[in-house]
């Protein structure tokens, strides 16, 4: 299992997480065993696309389908066992202390509500307080989160918004509550490369300001290197590897070092990239 710094207790203890999806011929296994800890840092998930890393998020927040089955030795949120908690103290985590920021903020945000509003719906959900506060509130969260003209996009729709500022939009909603914990599910891969590096350094400021603990969900590798404390691979549902992020050029599984060999370099360029291997003794139970 891998863990959480020492000096500080965990916020998320995953032990043994399976996640089984059903189909005509029974279940799928989109999740197999896997075992980790988060505390109040950046840990990086990567892996292909399949690999289990936005159910292994889901299934903390307990978002999955009603059909797929879920069983872990440990799925903890600050001590909470989110397997056995109430449909109640469920709505208190999801939003509340833990944030979930998506991929693409034009299918998250509600087309029909200006932005403001839906700020401060979200800062009502868990805080005490009437519109005008809440509106307050929804305007000191678009400064942090450094819109310009706060002001006109409080009162703006989401279409009447770039998707950068669109992202930053997701963002201030999901502090609105100040979280201990944001999960974000490829929060850039939407952008382009100028607005990612503005997006996620906003992301690592308030993170580090807050205190909070990150899961940052990514395809790519260089960006989580620089940008997380640990990475965690997956591959098929298990985890390949874990290791400090600044030493990902060092990984010694075959799959990470697959991976990153599979990354174009511009100064290294080279005539055609390589294809990753797979070997069938990754599927084997990881211990």
């Amino acid at each position: 299992m891998t863990e959480a710094p020492p000096s500080e207790a965990p916020l998320v203890e995953i032990r043994k997480l399976r996640v089984d999806f059903p189909n005509p011929a029974g279940f799928t296994q989109a999740v197999r065993g896997i075992s980790f800890s988060l505390g109040r840092e950046k840990l990086g998930i990567v892996g292909e696309s399949g690999s289990g890393k936005s159910v292994t998020g889901r299934a903390l927040m307990r978002l999955l389908p009603g059909s797929a089955r879920v069983q872990a030795e440990a799925l903890r949120f600050d001590g909470i066992d989110v397997l056995a908690a109430s449909e109640r103290q469920m709505r208190a985590l999801r939003g509340g202390r833990i944030g979930l920021i998506m991929q693409d903020p034009k299918y998250s945000l509600n087309p029909v509500m200006t932005v403001g509003r839906q700020i401060a719906e979200a800062w009502l959900a868990h805080n005490k307080g009437g519109r005008k506060e809440a509106r307050e509130a929804a305007l000191s969260l678009l400064e942090q989160v450094r819109i310009r003209d706060p002001l006109r996009v409080l009162d703006s729709y989401p279409h009447e918004i770039s998707g950068g500022m669109g992202q930053r939009v997701m963002i201030a909603m999901m502090l609105a509550p100040n979280p201990d914990m944001l999960i974000a599910d490829e929060p850039t891969s939407a952008l382009d490369a100028s607005v990612q590096a503005e997006i996620l350094k906003l992301i690592e400021e308030l993170v580090s300001a807050r205190g909070m603990g990150l899961m940052l969900i990514s395809h790519d590798l260089p960006l989580v290197s620089r940008f997380c404390d640990r990475v965690v691979v997956m591959y098929a549902g298990q985890v390949m590897e874990e290791l400090p992020a600044r030493d990902l050029h060092r990984a010694r599984h075959a799959y990470t070092r697959g991976l990153l060999d599979c990354m174009p370099s511009l100064s290294a360029p080279r005539p055609r990239l390589p294809t990753l291997t797979r070997d069938p003794a990754w599927l084997e139970p990881q211990r």
